[in-house]
């Protein structure tokens, strides 16, 4: 407890302060992207609407079970991985003898009290995490009820408008999901933070530009941008 409350050095103070800002700034780019240069997520919401407008007329329905249970199965993964994780973090923090024996045998800097309070982050970023997918596995769930609602009828007048519901609780929870494993991102980013400030500011570097690369320059993103071509008249 005395560490926590030991004011840190300046070059530590300065990398946590990049390690929250560039957490914060990449989120709310991802969400908000320039209207001319769309995000990833932001395009798979147009296709989540096609799902669900598609999902009014198509039979059998067992597609779309499956795929809304792939979702749920896939967040609640991540939420388990986080709790082991989590856990896995506070036995370090609690573990002093293990921690100093990991000071002494690892090029780790500081001290074990040290290296046990730059354990904090990762765990903060990890439940965090834990918290997104939780949420996102229940509004898959919220999202399978409301699919089942849709009538299988497109001249029924509810139709539309239930999987247009369906479809917005759909991205909500794409968007919990997204959250989620941007905090794992940067959750690996903060274990740089064991070997020093300098190591922090690269972690951070280097998954923030692995997240905005996936999200603005992929290859999925110029496959999710292709047109349909043109039918050739007969």
């Amino acid at each position: 407890m005395t560490m926590i409350l030991e004011p840190l050095p300046l070059a530590d103070s300065l990398a946590l302060g990049a390690l929250v800002l560039a957490y914060l700034v990449s989120g709310w780019l991802i969400e908000h992207p320039p209207a001319s240069h769309p995000s990833v997520s932001r395009l798979m919401q147009v296709y989540r609407h096609d799902w669900m407008r598609t999902f009014v007329t198509r039979q059998p329905r067992i597609f779309d079970a499956t795929l809304i249970d792939s979702l749920r199965q896939g967040t609640a993964f991540f939420a388990s991985a986080c709790m082991i994780a989590i856990g896995g973090g506070i036995a370090v923090i609690g573990n002093a003898a293990t921690v100093q024996r990991l000071t002494d045998d690892l090029p780790l800097a500081g001290t074990g009290p040290d290296v046990a309070l730059r354990m904090l982050p990762v765990i903060g970023f990890l439940a965090n995490a834990l918290l997104k997918f939780v949420w996102a596995h229940r509004l898959f769930g919220y999202c399978s009820i409301l699919m089942a609602a849709v009538p299988n009828d497109p001249a029924d007048p509810s139709a539309f408008h239930r999987a247009g519901q369906a479809a917005e609780i759909n991205i909500t929870a794409a968007k919990s999901f997204n959250r989620g494993l941007q905090s794992i991102y940067f959750a690996l980013a903060a274990l740089g933070w064991l070997v020093g400030p300098w190591g922090l500011l690269a972690g951070v570097t280097l998954a923030t530009a692995i997240l905005l690369r996936r999200e603005f320059a992929s290859v999925s993103r110029r496959v999710i941008l292709m047109r349909q071509p043109p039918v050739a008249k007969p």
